[in-house]
């Protein structure tokens, strides 16, 4: 069975609400999107690209996106996404492309540390609607 269309629309909300919470410096609104016991791996860059830190639960997830916070802007801009039905109604996975702009002030300088990121999501149909399970990006 397939993902409805309702279902897709509804997930990629999800995913670009998750980037502008991220963005707009609403972080406990970002980690809000995922479930109480949720799950975000991120890289290491640049020693490592592959998801090496694990923030489980609304805390540490919140902590994690927070540190954002100590560059003056972020842009994510999602530029792919395609959604699977994963282990049954109510469950689903997603490939999501997203080009990250990290502008920082240096005197008069402004530099944009930009990343090209993939994350590979899983997501749960909840009563509050979809909620991201688990996000790792690479």
């Amino acid at each position: 069975m397939t993902l409805s269309v309702d279902d897709r629309l509804a997930l990629g909300d999800l995913v670009h609400r998750y980037a502008a919470g991220v963005d707009d410096r609403r972080f406990e609104a970002a980690a809000g999107l995922f479930t109480a016991s949720g799950e975000l791996s991120v890289p290491d860059p640049p020693a490592s690209l592959a998801p090496v830190h694990v923030h489980r639960g609304h805390p540490a997830i919140l902590a994690a996106v927070s540190a954002v916070a100590a560059v003056a802007r972020t842009e994510h801009a999602i530029v792919g996404e395609v959604y699977d039905e994963s282990s049954g109604p109510g469950f689903a996975r997603g490939r999501i492309a997203c080009v990250a702009h990290h502008w920082n002030r240096r005197g008069d300088e402004v530099t944009d540390v930009t990343w090209h990121l993939r994350y590979d999501d899983e997501y749960r149909l909840t009563d509050a609607g979809w909620r991201f399970v688990r996000g790792h990006s690479g």
